[in-house]
């Protein structure tokens, strides 16, 4: 069933709206609902804050979770800051090949609001000054123009929850149909490994050489797709590498019928990745 993504400067009033949430949803039916947070890693949240790694294992974690509780019956409540667009994404795509509907509900504070209730937490609870600014001068706000984003509720400290909208935005809505690129289907094909491996190096090389006479703005082509990579800015081979791993990785556990088809879902991600 649908997910619900929290989102907000730290101390914002995220966790109190999940909790208004799952007691409106756990009295409107029989679904169950489920919140999925940082307070369930039992991690501390300055020590993972201040370490890129260990927060990016943080976000992982807690994708995974969510992947694991998304079903055709219950609500999923991501109650964390979910500050990066590129994660929201990432977000967005998880809900498009479990084909249910999802929305953002945007805890707006002003830093001043926000800060003077970190303040008034408990010492367990509290984010040091330090982080708790650089994770606001790194929130990227959501913005409803954006299909990962949308819909989006944007709530102020003194709203209530528009819950009927709500409802209908995750209980009255199609979701999103899903493309070649995050679909499943089933492996037929017993050179679909060596297909996968030759096809994306080939593209990555296309790219590569294609870059020494181009400039962002063009469209690359690259050997056996129809639709073209957007060039939005210059991109080195590292960094193609480890795009054309993860589309691999994806691959391997989503295999395509149509081998023909890969270096155009190769196209589709990159594009994706690359905006």
């Amino acid at each position: 069933m649908p997910l619900i993504v929290m989102c907000g400067y730290p101390c914002s009033g995220k966790t109190q709206r999940a909790e208004e949430l799952k007691g409106y949803f756990e009295n409107s039916g029989p679904r169950k609902v489920h919140v999925v947070g940082d307070g369930g890693l039992d991690v501390e949240r300055n020590t993972v804050y201040s370490d890129s790694q260990k927060e990016k294992n943080v976000r992982a974690s807690l994708k995974a979770e969510v992947e694991r509780k998304v079903n055709k019956d219950d609500i999923v409540i991501l109650d964390s800051l979910n500050y990066i667009k590129g994660y929201r994404y990432e977000l967005f795509c998880l809900i498009k090949h479990a084909q249910t509907p999802h929305c953002l509900v945007y805890c707006l504070t002003s830093h001043e609001q926000s800060s003077s209730w970190n303040t008034k937490r408990d010492a367990a609870g509290q984010y040091n000054q330090d982080i708790f600014d650089a994770l606001v001068q790194r929130f990227e706000a959501p913005d409803s123009r954006n299909r990962w984003d949308s819909p989006l509720f944007t709530i102020l400290k003194d709203d209530p929850l528009p819950f009927e909208e709500i409802s209908d935005a995750l209980l009255k809505r199609k979701a999103p149909p899903p493309n070649q690129s995050t679909q499943s289907q089933p492996l037929s094909s017993s050179n679909f490994l060596y297909e996968l491996d030759k096809i994306t190096q080939d593209a990555l090389m296309a790219i590569f050489n294609a870059q020494k006479t181009s400039v962002p703005g063009d469209l690359i082509s690259i050997p056996g797709a129809t639709e073209k990579i957007e060039l939005t800015r210059s991109i080195n081979m590292a960094e193609l590498r480890k795009f054309r791993r993860q589309f691999i990785s994806y691959s391997k556990l989503h295999p395509t019928e149509n081998t023909g088809q890969i270096a155009n879902m190769f196209v589709q991600y990159l594009n994706k990745s690359l905006h």
